[in-house]
């Protein structure tokens, strides 16, 4: 009587184990989205609801009272006095738009200088901009306010937005994506072509930066959206027409005579509705860039 003779290759074993680290992962991923997302969607729910409902109890559900909250900012002499979310958003905008395409556009610029050409001081200028990158804006808000007050520069939007050409840390950024993504032979291949170097930063460079510049510009277009700090020290007058969207909403969490819970998270609901607008925008030239190195011919 013969005995069959089975052998296990572990094939089956290896699967399981990559199945099970697989859903673990996913299941590490949904948790941390759903820590992300549900703040946001707790703010929108409670942009919705009544003053009385949201000291009442917790909801994770949309009422109906987003349109009364907007109502109450507008119409209540608490608020209409300074808040006005149209001309906010036009300020903000203006700052944010302007920050940002400066900051991009010349931090581009600035790293293409240290990829592309081969100079003495290039390590240096590298370190000297990770050094500046390190200095807090707090630590320079003094001497950024002498500078202002010399310069008959406050409450004006030019000391908001021309300062943003220097952007050390998009510049880290921008050189590392091209160190590991932007072929040098293109570049040499148009100077051979008669092609100035703005002209190939210009029709060559920043098409195959594209996936880098979208995510930086996001970062930058946040980043200033949100400065209430820097646009605090700089517009000091506070007059209505010049306030930009944060300004605005930390004047309406700020009053603490009849708060109306409503319609703070009404006015923080409709200041992040431009920055999730650009975020959507811009995210596709993310998800659709080329690969890292990717050469068209």
């Amino acid at each position: 009587m013969s005995k069959r003779i089975t052998y296990d290759d572990g094939k089956g074993g290896y699967q399981t184990k990559v199945l099970v680290k697989s859903a673990l992962i996913y299941l590490a991923l949904i948790a941390l989205t759903l820590m992300c997302l549900i703040p946001i969607w707790i703010l929108v729910v409670n942009a919705t609801r009544a003053h009385t409902d949201i000291i009442s109890k917790v909801s994770l559900i949309p009422s109906t009272h987003l349109f009364d909250n907007m109502r109450t900012l507008k119409e209540n002499k608490l608020y209409n006095t300074f808040f006005n979310p149209l001309r906010g958003m036009l300020n903000s905008l203006i700052i944010a738009g302007g920050c940002c395409a400066l900051t991009v556009f010349f931090s581009g610029l600035t790293a293409y200088g240290l990829v592309v050409y081969d100079f003495k001081l290039k390590g240096p200028a590298f370190v000297f901009i990770l050094a500046v990158m390190m200095v807090p804006t707090q630590v320079t808000a003094v001497g950024f306010m002498n500078l202002l007050i010399k310069m008959k520069l406050l409450d004006s939007y030019i000391p908001l937005i021309v300062p943003s050409i220097a952007a050390p840390a998009i510049v880290f950024f921008m050189r590392q994506y091209m160190l590991s993504s932007f072929p040098l032979d293109i570049i040499e291949a148009a100077r051979i072509d008669g092609s100035n170097e703005f002209r190939t930063f210009l029709t060559i460079s920043i098409p195959m930066m594209k996936p880098a510049f979208a995510v930086q510009a996001i970062f930058a277009f946040i980043q200033k959206w949100n400065d209430y700090y820097t646009q605090s020290i700089v517009l000091v007058s506070g007059k209505k027409n010049q306030l930009t969207m944060p300004m605005m909403v930390q004047k309406v969490i700020s009053i603490d005579r009849s708060p109306d819970s409503g319609a703070n998270y009404t006015a923080i609901f409709l200041s992040i509705i431009p920055v999730v607008v650009i975020y959507v925008v811009l995210s596709k030239f993310i998800i659709g860039g080329v690969a890292a190195g990717g050469v068209k011919e």
